[in-house]
């Protein structure tokens, strides 16, 4: 087995030593020793580096360009964004009056019993986003009772 300090340099690691000491690959060490001190090789696996580091990095930008386009066709995306730009996740007592269906003058209990119907509606039928938005306008409600 070669030693992974085969270059005659011993300052620098190089790519075809490592390679050579991690797998069972049998190649001369004249070979090895004359790619370590070959200048070209060296050039060469730089070149391969930067060109690689320079694809990964294209690529990520790619992907996250694609994550921002596709956050922006759903609707929750665009909620979030407007609750971020308003600075606050608090639903207004009004819009939370006509999700529940009810009116300025309507007892605790009522809106207790509204909420409850609606609940167990949108958990029957599976709508997560209806289900939210009926428990964020109880919370709401919460505040003013």
């Amino acid at each position: 087995m070669l030693s992974p300090w085969a270059c005659k340099s011993k300052t620098v690691h190089c790519f075809a030593c490592w390679l050579h000491s991690k797998t069972s690959l049998e190649f001369p060490l004249k070979s090895v020793v004359s790619l370590c001190e070959s200048p070209k090789a060296a050039k060469i696996l730089a070149n391969l580096v930067v060109i690689g580091s320079g694809i990964l990095a294209r690529a990520l930008v790619q992907a996250y360009h694609q994550a921002l386009a596709n956050a922006s066709k759903s609707g929750v995306a665009q909620e979030t964004v407007q609750n971020i730009r308003r600075g606050s996740k608090i639903m207004p007592e009004l819009e939370a009056r006509h999700i529940l269906g009810v009116t300025e003058h309507s007892s605790w209990e009522e809106i207790l019993q509204k909420y409850d119907n609606l609940f167990e509606q949108n958990a029957k039928n599976g709508s997560f986003y209806l289900q939210s938005k009926v428990h964020r306008a109880k919370e709401c409600l919460e505040s003013v009772y």
